[in-house]
């Protein structure tokens, strides 16, 4: 990707600047299915896709409820004991977006009709969609549509439309039909079969099912409000969708109501005359269930609806206005700069809103309720990407997050059994517990995500003070994992004992099944000396929550001492004659795959490569040893972290989207301050310039998350070690000033850093609240401010970080690295390696 189109991806004309909104001048078919995710609302239990209010044009409908899935038998060609056996895709649930427009008989159709104006906003301000337009028909009258669209906050399982029609030239017979159409099944509101966009080339996307999904289990129309129901055909999982409607204007419709087992309908049919408007609400209620049965649900969604009608859209919408005036409250990172940059920020922390705001006890799936891709899965992402920006500044959202973990904790036990292995061990990806990683060593031999949960179990804790979560459900959490990492580990004596992992696959999916990866250990030895302390400090603290937690778990006390042995005694790579620190035992055994030979449509490597052979390869698909080195940091010192980022900065990929924002963070620490910026406008913009060319499946909530930590701990070198606040800032040259706020402790810390002082102040609750600013310690107290002066922005290294790698290193067995490109022989019958990929049960790769 040119710079100049990473940095200004957006056609400005069509998509001008606006620091609060994303603004959509001009109707134009390309681009159509990543302007659907781009222009989604969602509430982080639903979520609706940016299609058109009239069905037409449309890349992929959708509109999604978290954790609402179907399962399925997942076909291994080799199978073996311990491999996932059910895999899970989130339903794509009955869609109430659909509201078609006919004047004179004539369809309002994007792409066909003739528009004289158009805009489309997604206001990120009060988290609405809104949409004008005019149209002018074939028979020449002039006819201006509004419309909006909002999934509540306030109201989880609520979304909310309207629909106004002006006749601004001529008068017309007029007709409105709005609908709740079951889209899963295959069928779009024409009864014609979707085609899955770009094939089914792509690992990264969802799968097609086999047969019916929703099994209809009610419908009908009842005092002007339409239902449908379900059950999933092999999950078991229920929902209930229902729709009511409000018509105002200066006419009186006829009004026809159509129920069928996969469409219902309320139409509207009235004359309109010229000067005159008619406007209809849309009122939708969805609730789902694992166990509930549908009249139930069907129960339920008349209380959400009979509560909406009651208040009424205005009051709605200064519901959700005031919800997103406390969000940017406490979220907002404002920067002094181009405004093309402070509304591509916005935009991230809003997605980030959108996909955790109210999950309420559920995951944060890889995509939110945006799009299908990955199967709506949950992964490590949540708590390495995601949670630390909940915890600084929504810890409420954290906390939800992490007991959706707790929930989890017995399908992990069970999975842990299964790998004969002693405590919990998570999965990989997930929608209801249970391992969906068909493909392992990419997949299921990432058990750091233990490590992540605990990570994230942590920092919330200490951040946030709330010991209370911490003795009644995360002890559970801490203890479990230990056990999996105690019992997983190995001692080896070459005169000082040492603790082993073996068998592991890190963050970096293009080098699996290794002994010691770099991450893993360290995420381990995090884990198993959280674990001692935490119940080491409860025994002496809280000894009636001990008592029930050796009651409850069968704590010993042997089993603690061993713990924080094991995190003593772990193995911590360390190559004598590089200076640095390998991924694993057994990295720098392998030749460098040269990134800087090789051709950018031969990119992504895993798109075009056998996995076997970039296996052979010291090359990355993400940053593993230095996303270390930010999550561990005080475990390394300077000189080892700017060895390791020049190490492995050349030969990572970028291949996934979870790499960019932190090699941006160690960059910006370690003086490359260009590469940083670079690194940190590519995932700035992963989704508004469709950088990796699938925004169409979803927004990438984890690079959304990363680009808070980008900012706030990369440029305002923010850390959070042994629950001490620290500060290194690193603000980019061109950037005058940056403030944003952090949580901590029950207080609101708001830090405004600029080229020469960062200052520090309370603005809600009370303190003191005690930092550091390089090396110097700081106590902010209640009603003061505290300036810190700064001697620049630490060490700057100029020029950009290229992918030439490093070669002719001598390894410790006196061999020369070198470095080169496999050559993929490519035949017109192999152009696409996937080709026959039928379903996510053969993906090659998981995240």
């Amino acid at each position: 990707m040119a710079r100049d189109k990473v940095h200004h991806p957006l056609d400005r004309d069509r998509y001008p600047v606006d620091e609060w909104r994303l603004r959509e001048l001009s109707y134009e078919p390309k681009g159509v299915g990543a302007g659907e995710t781009l222009f989604s609302v969602a509430n982080g239990y639903l979520g609706m896709r940016g299609n058109p209010e009239e069905g037409r044009e449309a890349v992929v409908h959708g509109t999604f409820v978290n954790g609402f899935h179907e399962t399925w038998e997942i076909r291994h060609a080799e199978a073996a004991f311990g491999f996932a056996r059910t895999g899970q895709t989130i339903v794509n649930v009955p869609d109430a977006k659909v509201i078609k427009l006919y004047v004179d008989d004539e369809p309002l159709v994007l792409g066909v009709s003739e528009l004289e104006s158009y805009e489309r906003v997604l206001d990120m301000r009060e988290g609405m969609l809104r949409r004008t337009l005019v149209w002018r028909t074939p028979s020449g009258k002039r006819v201006q549509v509004d419309s909006t669209r909002m999934v509540s906050m306030e109201q989880r399982h609520l979304a909310v439309m309207s629909f106004e029609v002006t006749m601004l030239t001529g008068s017309a017979p007029v007709v409105i039909s709005s609908q709740l159409i079951n889209r899963q099944d295959g069928l779009d509101d024409f009864r014609a079969a979707e085609t899955p966009v770009g094939g089914m080339s792509d690992p990264r996307k969802a799968g097609a099912f086999e047969g019916r999904v929703l099994v209809p289990r009610a419908h009908g129309s009842h005092d002007g409000r339409l239902l449908l129901g379900y059950q999933c055909h092999r999950s078991g999982m229920t929902i209930a969708a229902a729709v009511e409607h409000h018509f105002s204007g200066g006419v009186e419709p006829d009004v026809v109501l159509r129920a069928a087992e996969d469409q219902a309908k309320t139409v509207y049919r009235f004359d309109l005359p010229e000067g005159e408007c008619a406007r209809l609400e849309k009122y939708v209620a969805y609730h789902t269930s694992k166990e509930v049965p549908v009249n139930e649900l069907s129960d339920r969604c008349d209380r959400t609806l009979d509560r909406a009608l009651r208040h009424g859209l205005d009051h709605l919408e200064a519901e959700q206005a005031e919800w997103f005036e406390q969000y940017w409250r406490h979220s907002d990172v404002v920067v002094e700069a181009e405004p093309a940059l402070q509304q591509a920020i916005r935009f991230n922390l809003f997605c980030l809103a959108q996909a955790a705001g109210r999950t309420d006890g559920g995951g944060i799936a890889a995509k939110g309720v945006t799009g299908s891709g990955y199967e709506g899965h949950y992964f490590w992402d949540t708590e390495i990407y995601v949670v630390p920006f909940l915890t600084y500044t929504q810890p409420g959202m954290a906390r939800n997050a992490l007991h959706f973990r707790r929930r989890m904790l017995p399908a992990a036990r069970i999975r842990a059994a299964e790998m004969a292995q002693s405590g919990a061990l998570f999965p990989w990806r997930t929608i209801n517990g249970e391992e969906a990683s068909a493909y392992y060593a990419a997949g299921s031999a990432q058990m750091h995500i233990n490590g992540d949960v605990v990570y994230a179990l942590m920092k919330y804790v200490t951040a946030s003070g709330d010991f209370e979560f911490l003795a009644e459900e995360g002890v559970d959490l801490l203890v479990e994992t230990a056990r999996m990492w105690r019992d997983l580990g190995f001692w080896r004596s070459n005169g000082n004992p040492s603790f082993h992992i073996h068998g592991v696959t890190g963050p970096d999916e293009y080098t699996t099944v290794v002994n010691n990866n770099l991450f893993t250990n360290l995420m381990a030895r995090y884990n198993l000396r959280a674990a001692a302390l935490v119940v080491e400090r409860m025994r002496k603290a809280n000894p009636a929550a001990h008592r029930a937690l050796v009651h409850r778990l069968h704590v010993q006390p042997d089993e603690v001492e061993e713990w924080m042995k094991c995190a003593e005694g772990m193995h911590v790579p360390f190559d004598d004659g590089l200076g640095i620190h390998p991924q694993d035992d057994f990295f720098l055994d392998r030749e460098v795959w040269d990134l800087s030979r090789t051709p950018t449509d031969l990119r992504p490597l895993l798109l075009h490569y056998h996995p076997l052979v970039i296996y052979r390869f010291q090359v990355l698909k993400q940053a593993d040893v230095v996303l270390a080195l930010f999550l561990h940091g005080d475990l390394f010192t300077p000189e080892e972290k700017k060895a390791d980022f020049e190490y492995y900065d050349p030969i990572t990929t970028g291949d996934s989207t979870l790499s960019a924002v932190v090699q941006s963070i160690v960059a910006a620490e370690v003086g490359y301050h260009q590469a940083a910026m670079e690194y940190f406008w590519h995932a700035l913009n992963t989704d508004l310039g469709d950088l990796h060319n699938n925004t169409v499946d979803g927004i990438h909530v984890a690079s959304a998350g990363g680009v808070w930590s980008a900012l706030v701990c990369g440029f305002g070198g923010m850390r959070d070690y042994e629950g001490r606040l620290s500060f290194d800032p690193r603000l980019p040259v061109d950037w005058n000033r940056m403030r944003f706020r952090l949580a901590w402790h029950g207080s609101r810390l708001a830090v405004d850093l600029s080229q020469d002082a960062i200052t520090f102040s309370i603005v809600e609750g009370e303190g003191p609240i005690d930092l550091s600013v390089r090396g110097k310690r700081i106590t902010v107290t209640t009603g003061e401010e505290v300036v810190v002066p700064l001697d620049g922005q630490g060490e700057r290294i100029d020029g950009l970080m290229d992918k030439i790698p490093h070669t002719g290193g001598v390894r410790s067995d006196g061999t020369r690295i070198t470095a080169g490109v496999p050559d993929p022989v490519i035949t017109p019958e192999h152009q696409d390696p996937y080709a026959a990929w039928a379903g996510p049960e053969s993906s090659p790769v998981d995240h």
